[in-house]
């Protein structure tokens, strides 16, 4: 038997081990402290908020979020009406019911649009659950609610601020009284902002909110470093592998993104509608990753972001890059448990974003990846690297849907279907489930295949509890 410094093969491959335990054990530790630390952190602003000024109901600040932009803003605004002396009850929209909207004297809701015309999914069970209900009951039921709207949305899409109109329209039927004229802001533009921040400093009964205007997030120069075609001789459009590194010195909030953050992008060509993707890397690799697909519009030509981010960019040129938290889509208190990642097309950017973070930290956790495609010869985006996960242990199971290839697996929502007693098994076992890609076909149908395996309560149960998050578009 062969001995290295004194000790035999198998004892050092078990002291080896032993260590990777221990390190993983210590991770799990480290994580499960910043997550206690950011849950107190949580409490105490929520009571920090609440306690200006004594005897007085706290005026409700509501969020529907996606992508974290509207989160970022009810809590900018939280502050600055505490600042001004106001209490605050800073909350998503899912948790407020039907009996807190009935008690509460004024509302602000901050929500966005996800889709054309959706719902974010913190506002899922509100949308259902209160405002279903309320449809259905009788008219003139929120008399004393004075409320604001500040809606977010895309010009680009049919239904600009879809949710947040259906929203004001709802709370205007049961009777409630706007304290303003509904506020509308085209990604992240300035004026809209000022607008809202005006009509905060009304709510507060105060001539000017304390404080600046507010800014949007600067954006910072990023070089490409490297791009390569995933999918040479697909029937699909060209999926492109770019990776960024800083140009220059970052600002201080660029450099705390995590697994499942999200990147905006300016396009010179449309610089006021920058473009959201989600990164396809890990803080620990010192770049962002990008994976995109070529688009083309109806005319022939190729999308504007794009076609500039595929080919119209050269290596060694910068682009003006802006990272995004992207609270829906992070760890966070997952960061322990098993995964079972799901997605398709260049919805694979967020998943390998956390399987490159988990490898990285050397995690133990299962990891099961469910992934969907066109053609395997084709389509299978980042191959070797998952089986090379897979090989080594990082991935505990894979399951690939390409549709057109035949064989009964054609989506990746029938995977889960065939699965369903492994699926219930690893929900059982503290499994949390992430889906990234096409929010129609895909992300519709693994919500209905996951309702159909799991039943709609362990659904919901898991929406609450943080254990089932999506970024989809």
């Amino acid at each position: 038997m062969t001995a290295v410094f004194g000790l035999a093969v198998p004892a050092l491959r078990w002291y080896a081990a032993l260590a990777a335990v221990a390190l993983y054990a210590l991770m799990c530790g480290s994580i499960a402290w910043r997550e206690r630390r950011r849950a107190r952190c949580a409490r105490q602003e929520a009571a920090s908020l609440a306690a200006a000024r004594e005897g007085a109901v706290p005026l409700l600040v509501a969020y529907a979020s996606q992508t974290g932009q509207a989160e970022a803003l009810a809590r900018e605004t939280a502050r600055l009406l505490h600042a001004a002396g106001e209490p605050v009850r800073l909350c998503p929209l899912d948790a407020v019911d039907a009996t807190a909207l009935a008690a509460a004297q004024r509302a602000l809701f901050i929500v966005s649009t996800y889709g054309e015309g959706d719902a974010p999914d913190n506002a899922g069970l509100f949308q259902d659950a209160v405002m279903g209900a309320q449809r259905r009951a009788a008219p003139d039921v929120l008399p004393q609610l004075r409320y604001g709207v500040l809606a977010l949305g895309d010009r680009q899409y049919t239904h600009f601020c879809g949710f947040g109109r259906q929203l004001d329209a709802w709370l205007a039927a049961q009777g409630a009284t706007p304290l303003f004229e509904r506020v509308e802001m085209d990604n992240g533009d300035t004026a809209a902002l000022q607008s809202w921040q005006h009509q905060l400093g009304h709510v507060a009964a105060l001539d000017t909110m304390a404080g600046p205007s507010w800014q949007s997030p600067a954006f910072s120069p990023w070089r490409l470093v490297a791009r390569r075609h995933l999918n040479p001789g697909s029937q699909g459009g060209a999926v492109v592998h770019l990776e960024f590194e800083p140009a220059g010195p970052l600002p201080p909030d660029a450099t705390a993104w995590e697994s499942g953050d999200l990147v905006q992008v300016r396009v010179p060509a449309d610089p006021a509608h920058p473009r959201d993707y989600s990164i396809a890397s890990a803080p620990a690799d010192g770049r962002v990753h990008l994976t995109v697909r070529q688009s083309v519009r109806d005319d022939g030509r190729p999308g504007v972001a794009s076609g500039w981010l595929c080919a119209g960019l050269a290596l060694g040129d910068t682009v003006e890059l802006r990272l995004r938290p992207h609270g829906n889509f992070r760890l966070q208190g997952n960061a322990g448990r098993p995964l079972i990642l799901i997605g398709n097309g260049t919805g694979i950017a967020g998943l390998r974003s956390h399987l490159r973070a988990r490898s990285a930290a050397g995690s133990t956790a299962p990891h099961w990846l469910v992934f969907g495609e066109r053609q395997r010869a084709c389509d299978f985006l980042y191959r070797e690297e998952i089986e090379a996960w897979q090989a080594g242990g990082t991935l505990q199971r894979l399951d690939l849907a390409f549709s057109r290839d035949g064989g009964g697996r054609g989506y990746v929502q029938d995977v889960l279907v065939q699965a369903a007693g492994t699926l219930r098994a690893w929900v059982e076992e503290g499994a949390a489930v992430y889906v990234c890609g096409s929010l129609q076909g895909m992300a519709q149908g693994v919500d209905a295949a996951l309702q159909e395996v799991l039943g709609a309560e362990r659904l919901e149960a898991l929406v609450r509890s943080g254990r089932y998050r999506r970024d989809v578009y």
